[in-house]
């Protein structure tokens, strides 16, 4: 019933009562003990429904104004969500579309109604299917936000790289019910990173070059980065016994510098003749380009780092020399038909150090390596890997 007229009536039966009490109050036939009374709690009752329809409306007024909040809102949600810069997709579990933004449907090229109920794996190329499939199982098995970089497909349209973020919603029970996408389309952030990679050489051909012999040790400045150009650089320290330690290998189109290590002692010295580029760290921090080029070297220096960290922690001799040498055919080698040929001479020492053991214990495995055919030498002593696991 609409509270407006269920008030308009209880005012109504209100003054009927009203009247009727005060006839029966004058007529002389009626009882003065019946009627009256009767009427006198029909009037009070009367009073009560009166005072609770009122308290009704103002109930019903406080709901219409909560409703209204909560429409607005909605909407202001709502338009938060159809409306953002990057694209927005919920999907059950399975990956089917159950909502999407504007900007998505834009992506995709598909009318955002028709979106729902479409199955995400549907944009995308039939050989890379499978592998959304089982990332979409272990999202549903996952409370971590996780980053997938795909190829979607526009309708009827072509192919562009895409990242999507991608979170899991729970319900009370902690069962995966709705997956949230995030979309966005890199295909233009991948094109610069590409063209900042093609154009290292244009990037540092502009920069004095400082050149260096076998056998020298390069000056290093805490605040600067040196790049490589051409050559190899070894870079040591020593152990308190005095022994030199290797830490890594610096090939051309690597970084390296003391700014790039905490150890006290932090050598560089020449391997084969280099030329290196020489690049200030506030230079780095005032030009995005130049840290966008520098930043994948940097984090290739400290992966080499942690894998000459992983040789030294090889129980064996023998193993942390088989893993030297995989990962020297990785850094310097190169095909030749014999094998790998490491393009560095690299003395006993050298992999001693390296090692964490003694020259004399290089020398005897590497005759034993020798004698077995894993190794051999080049007329020029370089070093010649044969295929081994």
């Amino acid at each position: 019933m609409n509270i407006e007229k269920f008030i308009q009536r209880a005012e109504v039966l209100h003054k009927r009562l009203a009247d009727l009490y005060q006839t029966a109050s004058v007529l002389p036939w009626i009882s003065p003990d019946l009627l009256p009374q009767a009427f006198k709690e029909l009037y009070n009752t009367s009073k009560i429904v009166q005072l609770a329809a009122e308290e009704l409306y103002q109930q019903n007024e406080e709901l219409v104004k909560t409703r209204n909040w909560l429409e607005a809102e909605r909407k202001h949600y709502q338009d938060l969500f159809d409306l953002a810069p990057d694209g927005y997709l919920v999907t059950n579990t399975e990956g089917i579309i159950q909502e999407a933004n504007l900007t998505v449907a834009k992506l995709l090229n598909v009318s955002k109604q028709f979106l729902v109920g479409k199955s995400m794996i549907s944009f995308v190329p039939l050989e890379e299917r499978q592998h959304l499939r089982s990332e979409i199982i272990q999202l549903s098995q996952s409370n971590r936000a996780r980053e997938l970089l795909i190829r979607l497909q526009q309708r009827h349209g072509e192919f562009f790289d895409a990242a999507l973020t991608v979170a899991v919603t729970r319900n009370p029970q902690e069962k995966a019910t709705s997956l949230r996408w995030i979309v966005r389309n890199i295909t233009e952030r991948k094109r610069v990173e590409s063209a900042v990679v093609k154009n290292d050489s244009d990037l540092f051909n502009n920069r004095p070059v400082d050149k260096y012999s076998k056998g020298e040790t390069i000056p290093l400045n805490p605040l600067v980065i040196l790049y490589v150009s051409q050559g190899l650089v070894k870079l040591s320290t020593y152990c308190e016994t005095g022994e030199e330690v290797l830490i890594g290998l610096a090939t051309a189109g690597m970084v390296f510098g003391s700014s790039l290590t905490s150890l006290n002692i932090y050598q560089a010295t020449v391997l084969a003749d280099v030329e290196l580029v020489s690049i200030y760290a506030a230079e780095m921090a005032a030009s995005p380009t130049l840290s966008h080029t520098l930043l994948p070297k940097i984090n290739q220096r400290l992966q080499q780092t942690e894998s000459f960290l992983v040789i030294c922690g090889r129980r064996r001799v023998q193993e942390r020399l088989h893993h030297l040498l995989q990962l020297l055919k990785r850094e310097v080698g190169e095909t030749v038909p014999e094998g790998t040929r490491l393009s560095v001479r690299f003395t006993h020492e050298d992999f001693a150090s390296a090692c964490c053991t003694t020259r004399v214990t290089i020398t005897r495995l590497m005759g034993k390596l020798q004698e077995e055919g894993i190794i051999s030498f080049d007329l020029k002593k370089h070093i010649i890997l044969r295929d081994f696991d």
